[in-house]
């Protein structure tokens, strides 16, 4: 009986330690509002290009509309700014001022009419969101390591 309750006290042990590396290892960037519309001005529904997204779940490959930005530059903990490539996996935490938090994947983020834009779902993607940008205090990036990439 004791052999079997250290065994499940080891179990968890090891299930907390790799729940704690899973939470830590994504590293989250900030990017000031102001910072945000300059390096998006580009980012018009216009603009949008078609892409094809690969779907770890099912077999087929997920369709869905893309910004043109190729990088964001953000600033780590310490104020050093980086420079993210756009992937499908880089996802925006975005707070308002009321502490209210959203998430968008970078990739399907627009800038319209001082106005932040974006898909809130790689499955559901009727599931967007809209935020007047003078309303947001807050902007943080990162990698969610999630297995998308572009196919095309």
């Amino acid at each position: 009986m004791k052999k079997r309750n250290l065994d499940k006290k080891i179990r968890a042990k090891i299930v907390g330690i790799g729940f704690l590396l899973l939470v830590f290892s994504c590293r989250t960037y900030t990017i000031s509002t102001s910072s945000f519309r300059e390096q998006m001005i580009k980012a018009k529904s216009e603009n949008m290009t078609e892409v094809e997204i690969n779907n770890p779940l099912f077999y087929r490959n997920i369709r869905c509309s893309s910004n043109n930005i190729d990088q964001l530059i953000v600033k780590d903990k310490t104020g050093n700014k980086i420079c993210m490539n756009n992937s499908p996996s880089i996802e925006l935490r975005v707070t308002y001022r009321n502490g209210k938090k959203f998430h968008f994947y970078f990739d399907t983020v627009i800038l319209e009419n001082d106005t932040l834009k974006g898909g809130r779902s790689r499955f559901a993607q009727n599931l967007t969101q809209s935020i007047p940008l003078d309303s947001i205090v807050k902007i943080e990036v990162q990698d969610g390591g999630k297995n998308f990439n572009y196919q095309n």
